[in-house]
């Protein structure tokens, strides 16, 4: 699996990368192995805000469905066009093609307190029974 840098995730498995005007935000392998493979994502509305930890999708797979917060405040600027009309995309890769959102961050340095690098989620397993 293709794991870009500077991925921080929170303990709901929702992830960020900053990436120049812009931060990148999804879901990780985690996530996508504890539910299986995603059907379907309720994506939210173009230039709409959310603030950090506020809903702003729902992803289903066969029978379970699981809410999505927000990593960071920001207002939504792009659905990943990949996942329109194809979920392959999250599914295999989550980590980078598989992003869902970009994000225009209100305060990316004052957010992102409670993240943590990718390498330390994936090894911490007090963090993986959030």
């Amino acid at each position: 699996m293709n794991i870009p840098d500077g991925l921080l995730c929170s303990k709901t498995h929702e992830y960020i990368r900053e990436c120049n005007e812009y931060a990148l935000v999804g879901i990780t392998d985690v996530l996508i192995s504890k539910l299986g493979d995603i059907i379907f994502v309720e994506f939210p509305e173009i230039n709409s805000f959310y603030s950090k930890k506020e809903v702003f999708a729902t992803i289903e797979s066969d029978g379970l469905a699981e809410e999505l917060y927000m990593p960071v405040a920001g207002k939504i600027i792009e659905i990943n066009p990949l996942l329109y009309d194809n979920f392959t995309p999250l599914n295999t890769e989550p980590l980078s093609e598989g992003w869902l959102l970009k994000v225009e961050p209100e305060n990316l340095q004052a957010d992102i307190y409670d993240l943590i690098d990718y390498d330390d989620y994936k090894n911490d397993n007090n963090w993986q029974k959030q």
